[in-house]
């Protein structure tokens, strides 16, 4: 399909979609060179992000404007909570165990993040809930799917971020992401104007910087 107001909204914020999927941090995803400590920090980080992602969900069944998205909505929470499981995988491998890993303070890029989407589902209506999201959702579908044809990228031997690759470049995510387009047309059809269209645009490029900002407190390990 194409997706038409998503690529619309990623054309015009070009520029912080760019540094947002081409980040170091990404980049060295893809080629196995991050350093551990740093996907570590972040992994911890995304799986608190991912607890509270759910929650914008949950916004969005309230929101939704028929049983359809209500169910949609709904879908979305199941799949981000069974999203957790590759996190805790990954952190027992390493000895943290799942309490240690729930206890842990959420960083101020994640608040900063997580609590920008809430905020954008409970200002606005199911539109500006979705667009706002559409960075996360979207977004590592592209960047798990570029990775994914790298080199390296799925290579378990020479890459020890292979599998954190495969799940976003794995078909279940993917078909995620595609539904997740399909929706955003959706509700655009029911609700997009023109004069609507800046605000919009808006929030998806500060959704956007914020995800960079998320790599960029794995790679500095801030709090």
């Amino acid at each position: 399909m194409v997706a038409v107001l998503f690529e619309r909204l990623k054309r015009d914020a070009a520029s912080a979609w760019s540094a947002y999927i081409d980040h170091e941090f990404v980049r060295g995803l893809g080629d196995g060179s991050l350093p551990k400590p740093a996907f570590q920090h972040y992994l911890v980080q995304d799986y608190l992000f991912l607890i509270e992602f759910a929650r914008a969900y949950a916004i969005g069944v309230y929101k939704a404007p028929d049983l359809a998205e209500m169910r949609k909505a709904a879908d979305g929470i199941g799949a981000i909570l069974n999203e957790t499981s590759l996190h805790l995988r990954l952190c027992a491998s390493w000895g943290l165990s799942p309490d240690a890993v729930a206890s842990t303070r959420q960083a101020r890029a994640t608040i900063a993040y997580t609590r920008f989407v809430q905020e954008a589902g409970l200002r606005g209506d199911m539109l500006d809930l979705v667009v706002a999201l559409s960075p996360c959702v979207v977004g590592y579908a592209e960047i798990g799917a570029v990775l994914a044809a790298r080199g390296q990228g799925l290579d378990d031997g020479a890459n020890p971020y292979a599998a954190w690759i495969a799940e976003y470049a794995g078909e279940s995510y993917q078909a995620l992401a595609f539904d997740s387009l399909a929706q955003i047309d959706r509700l655009a059809a029911r609700s997009l104007t023109e004069a609507r269209y800046p605000a919009l645009l808006a929030l998806f490029e500060e959704a956007v910087r914020l995800e960079a900002d998320f790599w960029q407190m794995g790679l500095d390990g801030s709090m």
